[in-house]
């Protein structure tokens, strides 16, 4: 008998076996995919939700933010190539001002020293980072922008908005090294090492038998030798004087040769360029006596006095005027710089969410017994899976018992939706199991389905049963037995195969081993895409059929839950693989029994730290059984 106080909504195939399919062991490549960094959901409401928004509202549903996501360079590649530049992004979708490539203008001199008042954004308290990170946590073309800021293959001109919005996704990969400030300029440059470079401990290791030893492993150093600068223009910088200094360098800061993000086909149309009288007078002129900066142009981020931002590769150099440093950019991808360390919004949600909690814990009696109350869950679905419950939650003779994160549950109930069959929903609490669910299932667990006076579980079991019916649209060909023989043959092997490697990887904690399971996982998606249509989009062809319903609930999670967790690829675009999973993710009946993002966040959470007694499939994960 299942213990109903450990949480083990999930139903447990009885077909799994440890033994693989003989006519599938061939060999099987590894999924090629691409990744893009996981960044958190972007809530975009349909119209489904917004008519039953007071559902969502019941649902205690505090997004749970992911642990670190792990490196899986076996599955990796490079981050997709965008058709769109980055740099072309305009402040008109944030701000509504547009901003455009420009070059310098010449300006009257000014008398006397500029007078540096403006504080830097930066905090040199917070380790160098932003004072105030951005207020848009998934502003629009994030991918593409990270990708660029990572790179820094050229001078990157930001307004501040911009800025704001984009540097605390990427700020996990630098490192602040130092900032350099100037008497008579408006303006301050940050020094950033790439993290991966590494630095020396500040405490070396002790000796002392007797002192209690942390459980670290130290990170290789200069793994990486890029570095950036940073250049902070203060507002109203461009009516200013003075050269900047660097090192041993001295320039004029926005030149015409030196102005980053100058286009030079404008330069070229509009010959002869303003700024050659800067470099004439700077060698003519007195000592002591500063140049005009030449005035910034209509659309450049600083021209109306803001402040703006410029960010530059400077290793090559050693950023101190003499070329002894390494040139070119990371030796690493985006992804491992985003293993080794979270961004600064991953890093405020983390903190929110722990302050969301608090309260709850702080109300709880400081007693063994109150210590060891288990954490509570999602007990109800959102989103358009909650749209589907209420609209099914009328009696009926053909009742389903389900838990809103339930993989297996999703496999009956998208089957029931795909076909039209009329249902009841009934929404098991794991710790509550009624005894109407006990009648089908001794165990609890679900799914559980009843018909009238008679009840059956397991997932692939319950979904026969619905073919047999002989109601709606047949997921199984009807009248092509050696079609509905392959069907049946590919479905156990995602639950021999698939579904099991799911759970290894998102439990294991060794990143070795993570490396392998994925690899393994990766293998056994790759060899079920060889045996499905050539053109797809599903596995039969044009329409959805037994083989898609059986394995989309984990393709789902894919995205949603090894992503965040371990830091799952998404598919390179154009592959069969992608085209699966869009026709997947896109198809109406999926999407109908899908909840939000954060449900499966909070959900699998205590999968990916793997907790004791999480559930008897996590159980048997650990103990290297087959699952039950």
């Amino acid at each position: 008998m299942d213990n109903p106080d450990l949480l083990d909504p999930t139903e447990i195939p009885r077909a799994f076996q440890s033994d693989s399919l003989s006519c599938v062991a061939g060999d099987a490549s590894t999924l090629a995919a691409r990744h893009e960094q996981h960044h958190l959901p972007h809530n975009q409401q349909s119209h489904e939700q917004t008519q039953l928004r007071h559902i969502q509202a019941q649902s205690s549903s505090h997004p749970i933010d992911p642990s670190d996501a792990q490196s899986l360079q076996s599955l990796r590649s490079a981050v997709n190539h965008l058709n769109e530049d980055p740099s072309a992004f305009t402040q008109r979708e944030l701000q509504g001002s547009p901003y455009t490539s420009f070059v310098s203008h010449e300006a009257p001199a000014q008398q006397g020293p500029p007078k540096q008042t403006e504080a830097s954004i930066f905090s040199a308290k917070n380790g160098g980072y932003l004072r105030d990170i951005a207020s848009i946590l998934d502003p629009p073309d994030l991918d593409a922008w990270r990708d660029k800021l990572f790179h820094v293959d050229e001078t990157i001109v930001l307004s501040e908005d911009q800025f704001r919005t984009y540097f605390p996704h990427v700020d996990n990969i630098y490192s602040h090294r130092s900032t350099q400030h100037y008497k008579r300029k408006p303006l301050v440059s940050h020094y950033w090492d790439c993290r991966l470079k590494g630095r020396p401990p500040g405490t070396p290791k002790s000796d002392d038998p007797n002192k209690k030893k942390r459980k670290r492993t130290a990170r290789q150093r200069d793994l990486c030798d890029v570095k950036i600068k940073i250049t902070e223009y203060f507002p109203g910088y461009a009516a200013t004087t003075g050269p900047e200094t660097d090192g041993n360098r001295s320039e004029s800061v926005l030149s015409v040769e030196s102005l980053p993000g100058a286009n030079p086909l404008y330069a070229a149309s509009h010959a002869p360029i303003p700024g050659a009288l800067a470099s004439a007078t700077r060698e003519n002129q007195p000592f002591g006596v500063l140049t005009p900066n030449p005035p910034l142009p209509a659309g450049h981020p600083g021209a109306n006095g803001q402040r703006f931002f410029t960010i530059q590769r400077v290793n090559g150099n050693g950023a101190n005027g003499k070329n002894d440093g390494v040139s070119g950019g990371h030796r690493h991808t985006l992804e491992e710089s985003d293993r080794v360390k979270k961004n600064s919004v991953q890093r405020y949600l983390l903190k929110e969410a722990r302050e969301r909690r608090n309260p709850l814990t702080a109300t709880r009696a400081m007693s063994a017994q109150s210590q060891s109350v288990q954490k509570t869950y999602h007990t109800k679905a959102t989103g358009l899976a909650a749209v589907t419950v209420e609209k099914h939650s009328q009696e009926n003779e053909l009742k389903l018992y389900g838990s809103c994160f339930c993989p297996f549950v999703q496999r009956v109930w998208i089957s029931l939706e795909a076909k039209g069959i009329p249902y009841q929903y009934i929404e098991i609490d794991p710790y509550k199991k009624p005894a109407s669910l006990l009648e089908v299932n001794p165990r609890g667990l679900v799914p559980a389905l009843r018909h009238g006076n008679w009840g059956s579980y397991e997932s692939s079991v319950l979904m026969e049963y619905l073919e047999d019916l002989n109601t709606g649209p047949a997921l199984l060909p009807v009248g092509e037995p050696k079609v509905r023989a392959h069907c049946r043959l590919w479905a156990d092997f995602i639950n021999r195969h698939i579904v099991p490697n799911f759970y290894r990887l998102l439990q294991e904690q060794d990143e070795q081993k993570q490396v392998e399971n994925a690899t393994e996982l990766g293998d056994a998606f790759h060899t079920l895409v060889t045996a499905a249509d050539a053109q797809g989009p599903y596995f039969l062809g044009p329409n959805l059929s037994f083989v898609d319903v059986q394995v989309a609930p984990w393709i789902i999670r894919l995205s949603r839950v090894l992503n965040p967790y371990r830091g799952w690829p998404k598919p390179e675009r154009g592959s069969r693989w992608a085209t699966w999973v869009t026709a997947i993710e896109t198809n109406e009946h999926v999407k109908a029994t899908t909840s939000t993002d954060e449900l499966y966040l909070d959900s699998y959470e205590r999968y990916a730290q793997n907790r004791p007694n999480t559930s008897q499939v996590a159980n048997a994960i650990n103990s290297g059984r087959g699952l039950p």
